[in-house]
């Protein structure tokens, strides 16, 4: 493999994300929510200041949920089948690249684009919270900046998947936005149901919670803010007893299998696949 090429590629994959015109609305959006929590953050009771790290960072957790996994499926989703439907993608594959450099640029182009909205919207919120209210609490919010990060990659993994799976442009948007509104939405409410129906044990509901992505960064995230995963009923009591301090681990490797088994799976698909 050839990284100069496949840095090529990455860039020219970077461009195209900055052409794509959901991508940067949703970016934007996230940039000026993220700065806008971090300004208007009651600091005191009575008084208008800016909060501080710590519960700034609780204050986006949900900011993160609804608009991270988004970036990624919007990006990952249209990455490969853009190419494929406009017939990009058997021109350059007819150039002297391998399909491991085409597959290594697209996604690490759509990645660092991933990392380029986070790290902006985190950056500047950092900069008027460390101006006005100090550092305290910083490790807080530089872990929720991390687990953004893994957030933010599983999803695109799973973005991939999609824009190999699918013929068009327009079903692998419409793929992407089902994909986000039932792993946000739908699997809670699915899960809650099925938990009442089946009575299910809090060992069942626990593990069940940590399949998804965004619950496993969830529970991560509020149970290391909290010092505590008791918040979570039952099944963070469950959780706190059995695993103790090998909770947040379990919860960091459930991300990464969600960020390497789609990528794996997408990887061998491609070059079997779509290069024959």
């Amino acid at each position: 493999m050839n990284v100069k090429i496949a840095a090529i590629i990455m860039k020219k994959e970077m461009r195209d994300a900055r052409r794509n015109r959901w991508f940067v609305v949703v970016s934007f959006l996230f940039a000026l929510l993220s700065v806008s929590f971090s300004l208007f953050g009651m600091a005191g009771l009575g008084s208008l200041g800016v909060a501080g790290f710590g519960r700034t960072a609780a204050s986006l957790l949900n900011l993160v949920l609804l608009i991270v996994p988004l970036l990624g499926l919007l990006l990952g989703s249209v990455s490969i089948v853009s190419e494929r439907e406009q017939g990009t993608l058997m021109t350059l594959l007819a150039q002297p690249v391998t399909p491991n450099e085409i597959f290594l640029g697209k996604y690490l182009g759509s990645a660092f684009s991933i990392f380029s909205t986070v790290f902006l919207g985190f950056g500047v919120s950092a900069i008027a919270i460390a101006k006005y209210a100090g550092t305290k609490e910083i490790a807080d919010y530089l872990m929720l900046v991390c687990f953004t990060v893994l957030l933010g990659l599983a999803f695109l993994s799973i973005a991939f998947c999609v824009s190999l799976l699918v013929r068009r442009h327009a079903t692998a948007m419409g793929t992407a936005i089902f994909i986000w509104f039932f792993f946000i939405f739908i699997s809670d409410l699915g899960l809650m149901g099925t938990s009442i129906v089946l009575k299910l044990t809090p060992m069942a509901l626990f593990w069940l919670v940590v399949l998804n992505p965004a619950q496993a960064f969830k529970v991560a995230v509020v149970g290391n803010l909290q010092k505590s995963f008791e918040i979570f009923g039952a099944a963070g009591l469950y959780a706190t007893e059995t695993l103790g301090r090998w909770l947040s681990p379990i919860l960091i490797v459930t991300l990464c299998l969600w960020i390497f088994l789609p990528l794996v799976l997408a990887f061998f698909y491609f070059r079997s696949r779509c290069v024959d």
